[in-house]
């Protein structure tokens, strides 16, 4: 089952995030699918959520890419340590685009039941990001 598992947390990664391909929303996420992101709090869940979460953030960072540094599973769970990579070339959160470009890291664990994702736990790096566009001076200079 982990094998599987990691197929599918592989294709949440690459086809869907860092490729765009929203029906494959379709195919791994489960209608009933809970999201817990602090660094985006009104998160929709469901699959809808989630294809609207890719699209919002791949109009901000057209050229979103999302790097697997390390992915284990275990049981129903598998936890994927990720590095988003991008350029900041629409709104986000009322900032202009910058032209920067961002590297992210974070740590997503995905709860998967009958071949689809029914939960992400996902912590990412919103002040390394905010500090990479210029908007928050980086820690040490404050």
């Amino acid at each position: 089952m982990s094998e599987e598992n990691k197929a599918i947390a592989r294709r949440w990664v690459e086809e869907l995030w860092s490729l765009g391909h929203a029906k494959v929303a379709d195919e791994i996420i489960a209608a009933d699918y809970v999201v817990h992101d602090p660094g985006t709090p009104n998160r929709a869940g469901g699959v809808a959520g989630e294809k609207n979460a890719v699209a919002m953030y791949r109009s901000v960072f057209p050229d979103l890419r999302f790097t697997i540094e390390d992915m284990i599973a275990s049981g129903d769970q598998v936890v994927i340590c990720h590095t988003a990579h991008g350029t900041h070339r629409g709104d986000l959160m009322n900032i202009p685009p910058t032209g920067r470009e961002v590297a992210v890291t974070g740590i997503s664990i995905l709860r998967i039941e009958g071949g689809k994702i029914i939960e992400l736990r996902i912590n990412w790096d919103r002040l390394g990001m905010l500090e990479q566009l210029g908007i928050v001076a980086p820690t040490g200079e404050r």
